[in-house]
């Protein structure tokens, strides 16, 4: 059975295919053009990606994968085996890898120096440095090659499902891989996870060595409520940034890579996050408890069952898109008795226009009790003469 509601108000029941067909052919949400070739925009709180182009293709994402490397630092500090006054050796393999003779980014660490640990986290979070990268995997793995395949084994386990790491700086190697939407979720468990070192993603600058490097963070500078997290860009990815802010109470992340200069990266990045916080508001549709459907019995104590939602609905959409939207409640039925309340006896689809379809169960709101031997045959004898 399927019931349609406009809006969230309850209209009149339509043919599955009917319904089917009108929701396919909503007009799509006028998308925003952008020359980036990959963008993942994401919702903080629900972490619904709200926008996207090629979001779930894998790319080469340079420095931004450097963020899986802090992650793994972070976890580290976090269950105690390492301390931020712990000194990790700058390595000849670091040095010459992830120094200044490789041309490469780099906190300008000297050879066979020992680096506390709380210097190598800005040494990568402000100054992007590989030799600190590189130095921290050492420490933590053994080598940068078993690090890697670590991180790979940790993406797994906080949810990137494609994301493999082939090292710990996100230079150009096979297979070194992620996706646009897995780096917002990967920013997203950083910034839950770890909130006590995520406030240094805002530091605009880092001195190692006598040598002060800005943060390459174009957002940071812009007055936009923007406070992390990291650039890349290598000749194979063009030049990208994982980007977080927070305006009036809301944060959104969002991720762009492909595009052709440092000055396009600025500016594509705060137009696309002016847009979407002016564009897509967090709306509650649904409460916890409300009923959305009044079910039929079968050969139970009562002749309906309320179809309740069990938890609040808040999604983040576009004002078009809410519009346009539409619930609609779909179930087996008549539902067979017994009935436990609480059971799960149906769900809610909402859809819309430029929305990824959203499917949430309903319970049964009242437990129905199986009626007996003579009422089951008074049941049937009255659907018969009905002909229901």
């Amino acid at each position: 059975m399927i019931a349609c509601l406009s809006l969230l108000h309850f209209v009149t029941r339509l043919p599955a295919v009917i319904v089917t067909v009108l929701l396919l052919a909503a007009l799509p949400a006028r998308a925003i053009e952008t020359p980036a070739d990959y963008v993942s925009l994401m919702d903080f709180d629900t972490g619904e990606i709200i926008y996207e182009k090629q979001g779930d293709e894998l790319m080469a994402p340079a420095s931004m994968s450097k963020l899986m490397t802090m992650v793994m630092l972070f976890d580290a500090l976090k269950d105690g085996r390492v301390t931020l006054e712990d000194e990790f050796v700058i390595s000849e393999n670091a040095w010459r890898k992830g120094g200044a003779a490789s041309g490469s980014s780099t906190m300008f660490a000297e050879l066979n120096s020992r680096v506390p640990v709380r210097d190598l986290i800005y040494g990568v979070i402000v100054q992007s440095g590989n030799d600190a990268c590189i130095a921290i995997a050492e420490a933590l793995a053994g080598s940068e090659d078993v690090f890697a395949e670590r991180m790979t084994e940790r993406a797994r386990e906080i949810g990137l499902k494609t994301s493999t790491f082939k090292n710990s700086t996100g230079w150009p190697d096979e297979g070194h891989l992620m996706t646009a939407n897995e780096l917002a979720i990967l920013a997203r468990y950083l910034i839950e996870t770890h909130p006590e070192f995520y406030e240094i993603y805002s530091v605009r600058d880092f001195e190692w060595n006598g040598i002060k490097q800005a943060n390459r963070n174009p957002l940071i500078y812009m007055n936009m409520g923007a406070d992390g997290l990291k650039t890349g860009h290598t000749s194979v990815s063009g030049y990208g940034l994982t980007a977080s802010a927070i305006r009036n109470g809301r944060r959104l992340v969002l991720v762009v890579n492909g595009l052709s200069s440092e000055k396009e990266r600025a500016n594509e990045t705060q137009r696309l996050m002016d847009w979407a916080f002016r564009e897509f508001r967090k709306y509650e549709l649904l409460e916890a408890g409300q009923v959305l459907e009044r079910a039929p019995v079968w050969q139970g104590t009562s002749r309906t069952v309320p179809l309740v939602i069990p938890t609040d609905v808040v999604l983040t959409m576009s004002r078009e898109a809410r519009k346009e939207m539409k619930a609609t409640v779909r179930y087996d039925g008549p539902i067979a008795a017994p009935i436990a309340e609480g059971d799960v006896v149906g769900q809610v689809v909402i859809t819309g226009p430029g929305l990824p379809i959203r499917t949430f169960d309903l319970q049964a709101g009242a437990s129905v009790d199986e009626l007996g031997i003579f009422g089951k045959a008074m049941s049937a004898l009255a659907q018969l003469v009905s002909g229901q």
